[in-house]
């Protein structure tokens, strides 16, 4: 399957993708060459060899303007769901409705699900798997507190917490 990367204001992220939709999303890592590395090594890919199917350069495009600051809605983009289970699936779905500005806390998404409250390390271990992070807003998703906890993607909660303040998310400092 391919991939393409591509420059955001952000640094580099990069897309995987095949028949069906996306199968992976990679934000900025230090380089473009690590970058490019992890998105093929998370989503088995190699770089692509042909020209960009017709869908793809509007959604580099609304990514790039997202990372710049002008607010896009990912609800719309065809992903693979066939690498995740159905409870993973279900998350991702919940994540996907919260809207830029936003946040939710694990909890609220597990109660959404109708699970209990023990459920919500479950809905962090989820997201903590996400293939789509910003096209599936996981950096949206914060402790019953409020704080800042469990970001898997490059940079860690200082990646989430740049993500939510470009989106205007209101952030509690201690």
């Amino acid at each position: 399957m391919p991939h393409a990367i591509f420059p955001t204001a952000f640094g580099t992220c990069g897309l995987a993708w095949n028949e069906t939709g996306l199968t992976g999303f990679q934000l900025p890592e230090a380089t473009a060459a690590e970058t490019e590395q992890q998105l093929a090594a998370r989503a088995f890919t190699q770089a692509a060899a042909e020209p960009l199917p017709d869908w793809l350069p509007p959604l580099i495009a609304r990514v790039q303007a997202h990372c710049a600051g002008q607010m896009q809605d990912f609800a719309d983009v065809a992903l693979d769901w066939s690498r995740v289970s159905d409870f993973q699936r279900a998350v991702y779905e919940q994540t996907v409705a919260i809207k830029a500005g936003y946040k939710r806390s694990y909890g609220d998404i597990a109660a959404a699900l109708k699970l209990g409250p023990a459920a919500a390390r479950a809905v962090g271990t989820a997201l903590g798997a996400n293939p789509w992070p910003l096209i599936v807003p996981c950096h949206r998703v914060v402790s019953a507190s409020d704080k800042m906890t469990g970001f898997s993607g490059p940079g860690g909660v200082r990646t989430k917490t740049r993500l939510l303040a470009l989106e205007g998310a209101e952030l509690l400092s201690e």
